[in-house]
């Protein structure tokens, strides 16, 4: 048997997941938490923890299987600087620190607009321009110290095999670097006097090379294992439909962030102000999207204690109409700039009803992301909330789609081995889910919600 090895970093957890080949089944996964340490100079990842913790478990996954291949794929927003001997610059700063907004008069006025790049104007370092503006601000040597910008994915492959890259589909999620109309760099670039220190731009699937020398000894994998570019994870979550799937659909990734993804869909509705943006996919097409930190809200608002709910809790919450309102995570997302509400009143904590509320709740906004994406088709939802039969019946009836749910519980490390499997493999399998048998309760429910949402946006303007 053969199998991949894909190094998957999400902002929650860094994980290595070993990848059956031809089933590109997940035979075996470790896990780390992806833990911001406080600095100085400034909250960072652990990126050295991450890289012991990924030879040793490559080490223990070929030991125990063999390893064929090595893909890579990571959360976007982030860059990381390195020096002229190839080590860090700079600590990678994490991309919600607030530090960037410090900036915000003095760099808003150098970054491209919205037509130019498709990337909004986001809070903290969401803008990878606005983490560089303000690290060199806060560093005066650091914009002569580094001598390379890497992509996040292509870190680890670099780390891997000694050969520095970038890729699109990190340069295109939301960096104000990359101009996806052009596909080429943006104006920042220059401005900003980085042209030749961003690190070539390579396409995702490419090999950049074989496993540097000390990363065999330390791993007992052959020297001639091949080391793939990198996907940025939501594009990773994209990929294995974009090779299988005809257009037109959209796939729904969720973790920490929910990112809808449309691809042949109708002339999107695009504001910067709602958190759409244009992605760029693994063939370097623009790709209109839409996000909301779905995953960190589940966790405000249940804070570990999700219940199922029952039958009896359903019929509660669609005759009260037990609703909550956007937004929790107000910086980011469609609804932003908006305090959440719960209406007629707040479910316990640990109920069912809480949990149920919460779920149609992070559905309506979803449905509200594909209509700022212009979905048409099926829509295919990825991740954990492909678990969530509530989450995606009301995810049905409110965009009158079919929705597939993915059989497994994150698309983004079959996706990065889909980087070296190639378009040989069978599309994902799914399951099908189509409006439920109180369809007419949750369609009546959801038009409630618009229409409260509609009611809270007059009153605020009012």
């Amino acid at each position: 048997m053969s199998y991949i090895a894909a190094i998957d970093i999400g902002k929650t957890n860094a994980k290595l997941a070993l990848v059956d080949r031809a089933t590109l089944d997940e035979v075996a996964v470790v896990t780390r938490p992806n833990t911001v340490r406080p600095g100085p100079p400034w909250p960072h990842f652990d990126l050295e923890g991450h890289w012991m913790f990924l030879l040793d478990s490559l080490r223990d996954f070929h030991t125990s299987h063999g390893i064929d291949a090595i893909s890579i794929t990571a959360h976007g927003a982030s860059c990381v600087l390195l020096d002229a001997d190839g080590a860090l610059a700079a600590p990678m700063l994490d991309y919600e620190h607030p530090g960037p907004e410090e900036l915000t008069e003095t760099y808003d006025p150098l970054r491209p607009t919205f037509a130019e790049t498709g990337s909004a104007r986001l809070a903290g370092g969401l803008n990878v321009g606005a983490q560089l503006h303000w690290m060199f601000a806060q560093d005066p040597y650091l914009r002569a110290r580094t001598s390379q910008i890497l992509t996040y994915p292509q870190y680890w492959a670099y780390r891997l095999t000694g050969v520095a890259a970038t890729e699109r589909t990190s340069l295109g999620c939301h960096t104000d670097l990359w101009n996806p109309g052009s596909d080429d760099f943006s104006t920042l670039v220059k401005s900003f006097g980085i042209e030749g220190k961003i690190a070539p731009v390579r396409m995702a699937s490419d090999v950049l090379g074989p496993i540097l020398p000390h990363v065999a000894q330390r791993t007992g994998l052959p020297s001639t294992t091949p080391v793939t570019c990198g996907i940025h994870d939501s594009n990773a979550s994209l990929l294995p439909h974009l090779m299988t799937r005809p257009a037109p659909f959209s796939v729904v990734s969720t973790g920490t962030w929910v990112i809808a993804m449309t691809v042949g869909g109708d002339a999107p509705h695009l504001d910067e102000g709602r958190d759409t943006l244009v992605n760029v996919n693994a063939n370097g097409d623009p790709t209109p999207s839409a996000r909301f930190m779905g995953g960190r809200e589940f966790e405000t608002l249940l804070k570990g204690a999700s219940c199922q709910p029952t039958n009896a809790d359903r019929e509660a919450v669609l005759s009260q109409s037990t609703m909550l309102l956007p937004a929790v995570s107000s910086t980011t997302g469609p609804f932003q700039g908006r305090a959440a509400k719960w209406l007629p009143h707040e479910p316990p904590h640990g109920s069912g009803q809480r949990s149920l509320a919460t779920s149609f709740y992070l559905a309506l906004v979803t449905a509200e992301c594909l209509k700022l994406t212009g979905h048409k088709g099926d829509i295919v939802v990825e991740g954990p909330f492909a678990a969530n039969v509530d989450y995606l019946q009301m995810l049905c009836v409110a965009t009158e789609c079919t929705v597939l749910a993915t059989r497994n519980a994150t698309g983004t490390s079959q996706g990065a081995a889909r980087l070296v499997a190639g378009t040989s493999q069978e599309p994902p399998e799914y399951r099908q889910h189509h409006p439920a048998e109180n369809t007419a309760l949750l369609r009546q429910y959801a038009e409630r919600w618009s229409e409260m949402v509609r009611l809270a946006d007059d009153a605020a303007t009012a």
